[in-house]
């Protein structure tokens, strides 16, 4: 049996973990919205349309934040289609994932619905088709209290108050050829930059993201964000970062180790803004926005199969593994590695469209196995981030070379006096042993000790076996002398929860 040990300080911080960090998304995408957050006929459908059982999972989430409508979706989105009587709203072919919008879902619904599930919005706003005016107006719509045409067209709507949302998304994936209205890097950073402006000069308390690269492997990367942060660094707070990771080879070790393409991926942005912030002399910090990330490839060959111009197709309906999980919590903990600087994060997306909840038209709502590493990070992952000192074997693998077999960070919550650790054991074959230094965090004793397995990586769970696979229990995991040991079973995802004894 491996060994890997760790050391737990209070002063050796990362940083306080912002809670909008275990955000989400829903774009109109496939059965995300339509059939996944909103279904009018379903027999759990309250008054508004919204599916009950839905609204109960993320619930249970505790989402804090949700990045809304898009995606793609957004860079061909005329907002001004999704509010006002629904019987006077337009369809229109959507281009981006070349389906029928019927706009029968919009704006205003969706406030209602992140209310209903104590979430805070995350608007993206059309750079594609659109520009500086659309921006100023639909700001204008959601946060200006009234007095003016469009805030009086919003009370009109039935809400007298302003939605007074915070985040706002300039665009999304502007570098991607496949966006509608695609951009350079110079055309992007001029608008982005002009429409930050007008919009901040409607609402100066506003929080703006600007579009980066789409991911990693963009040849537009990292010559990209210098380019649009050079236009738009005094007027934005964040930059967008997307990623997306999947294991069509089969090959679990390497898959498993794909977060440290995604640890690069972060500090190599960071480098890029803070190399801005010298250039122009700013005394401001540009932070990031993760705001796309998951594991993605299971559908693709399926949604080439289906029929253009549908109403609300399943699309990207990824049903996710047990390995998935596992890659999942890694990810987690990568986020909160870097929690000084990623403030917001949105995995993408959250109801059937490579999701952790998926549902059934008419039917069945259940978690899928990604759900869980999401859910206790969320719950028990609010605090201050740590940097833990940690000695681990290693393993190669075609790709990566010095993959530690264990993955862990810490989250400490001084107020509550809770302790919580994070651990995936990667290594295929062998248990570990970890051994955890808490001499720093006298009298803390193991809560709970919870923990995800199985002896299929390719297990799923479904409609009809909806816990195949589920979170269990280890005994046995105990503190003694200011020293926590815990055995993680080979594959596993580890949540150990500690609490100063009273």
């Amino acid at each position: 049996m491996k060994k890997a040990k760790m050391i737990l300080d209070k002063d050796f911080l990362v940083g306080k973990v912002d809670d909008r960090i275990y955000g989400s998304f829903i774009e109109h995408l496939g059965r995300a919205i339509y059939g996944g957050i909103y279904e009018p006929d379903h027999p759990e459908a309250d008054e508004s349309g919204f599916r009950k059982d839905v609204i109960s999972l993320v619930r249970e989430l505790k989402v804090p934040i949700v990045r809304y409508p898009g995606g793609n979706f957004v860079s061909g989105y005329n907002w001004e289609d999704g509010v006002g009587p629904k019987d006077q709203r337009p369809r229109r072919l959507e281009l981006a994932w070349r389906t029928i919008e019927t706009n029968q879902f919009g704006t205003n619904e969706f406030v209602d619905w992140a209310k209903k599930v104590d979430a805070e919005v995350m608007m993206a706003i059309n750079l594609g088709t659109r520009g500086v005016d659309a921006a100023r107006n639909f700001i204008e719509y959601c946060n200006h209290p009234g007095g003016t045409y469009w805030s009086d067209l919003r009370r009109s709507h039935g809400y007298e108050e302003p939605h007074n949302i915070k985040v706002w998304c300039l665009g999304n994936e502007m570098d991607g050829p496949w966006q509608i209205g695609h951009k350079t890097a110079e055309e992007y950073g001029r608008i982005a930059c002009e429409a930050a402006k007008v919009m901040k000069w409607v609402d100066p308390s506003i929080e703006l993201v600007a579009c980066g690269s789409s991911s990693i492997g963009m040849p537009t990367f990292a010559e990209w964000e210098a380019t649009v942060l050079d236009h738009t660094y005094e007027h934005v707070d964040y930059i967008s970062l997307h990623q997306y990771y999947g294991n069509r080879d089969n090959d679990t070790p390497n898959f498993l180790a794909r977060t440290m393409d995604m640890d690069l991926f972060i500090k190599s942005v960071i480098s890029i803004c803070d190399y801005i912030k010298a250039k122009k002399r700013s005394k401001k910090t540009i932070n990031l926005s993760f705001d796309e990330w998951n594991v993605w490839y299971h559908s693709n060959e399926a949604d080439r199969k289906i029929e253009p111009w549908s109403i609300a197709p399943p699309q990207l309906e990824d049903v996710y593994t047990f390995e998935d999980a596992l890659l999942v919590g890694s990810m987690l903990i990568t986020l909160l590695r870097h929690a000084d600087r990623v403030k917001m994060a949105c995995m993408a997306q959250l109801v059937n469209v490579i999701a952790p909840i998926m549902t059934e038209n008419g039917g069945a709502a259940w978690r899928q196995t990604i759900f869980y590493p999401y859910m206790h990070a969320s719950v028990y992952g609010r605090g201050v981030a740590l940097n833990p000192v940690v000695n681990s074997p290693v393993y190669d693998t075609k790709e990566y070379s010095d993959v530690p077999c264990l993955d862990s960070t810490a989250v400490w919550n001084e107020e509550n006096e809770e302790l919580t650790i994070f651990a995936v054991n990667r290594d295929m074959e062998d248990s570990l042993v970890l051994e955890c230094d808490l001499r720093n965090f006298p009298g803390y004793e193991v809560v709970e000790h919870i923990v995800m397995e199985h002896e299929d990586v390719k297990a799923r769970n479904t409609r009809d076996n909806p816990n195949n696979v589920v979170p269990s229990h280890r005994q046995g995991t105990e503190v003694v002398d200011g020293l926590l040991t815990a055995k993680l079973n080979n594959l596993s995802w580890n949540v150990i929860r500690l609490a100063k004894a009273k």
